[in-house]
């Protein structure tokens, strides 16, 4: 049973941290990345539907990314759907490809941009933090009706603590490396 909660322990932190990571990625850094659009979904015949299932999603060049529907008729509404999607990106079609120049961010922005990755990445923390918390209430309570003895309790909340700081250095780096990517000019 205890190894049964630092397992669940352990996935449930590995959540916390490809949810950070999964926020950081949407956000823009002034370099074209397919992810940015991976929120965007598509009236598709009258289903909103993803754009990636739609269309090829490409990268390029650095400040472009490229959108080739499977079916010449959807260059409209794909269009529309990254307009609507409120990215501040501004499309463009040729007929066959919906490019989707990435312009460069001013110093203002890469800041604004930084505090929004830190408090994501806080988040994360906190996440993190509160699993720590209820496994730790698990074991006190298997201690209480006298399944786990107390060394090994102790025992189970090093183990507990070291996974928590595994994991929030895990966010840390990933923090690192995206706030780097931002302020780069």
């Amino acid at each position: 049973m205890t190894h049964e909660l630092l397992r669940s322990a352990e996935a449930r932190m590995k959540k916390a941290v490809e949810v950070v990571r999964d926020e950081l990625a949407r956000i823009r850094t002034g370099k074209a990345t397919t992810a940015l659009l991976d929120g965007v979904k598509v009236d598709y015949y009258g289903t909103m539907t993803p754009l990636k299932q739609i269309a090829n999603v490409s990268t390029p060049d650095v400040h472009t990314i490229a959108v080739q529907p499977w079916e010449k008729t959807m260059i409209g509404p794909i269009e529309k759907a990254i307009l609507n999607a409120n990215l501040g990106l501004n499309p463009a079609n040729d007929g066959t490809i919906v490019r989707v120049p990435i312009p460069p961010l001013n110093e203002e922005r890469r800041r604004e941009l930084v505090k929004l990755i830190k408090k994501f990445a806080e988040e994360g923390k906190v996440a993190i933090r509160n699993v720590r918390r209820d496994t730790n209430e698990h074991l006190k309570k298997a201690e209480k009706e006298e399944h786990l003895p107390e060394d090994q309790r102790k025992k189970l909340e090093q183990e507990t603590q070291k996974l928590t700081d595994k994991h929030i250095k895990e966010v840390d780096d990933i923090v690192a490396h995206k706030e780097k990517e931002i302020m780069e000019v």
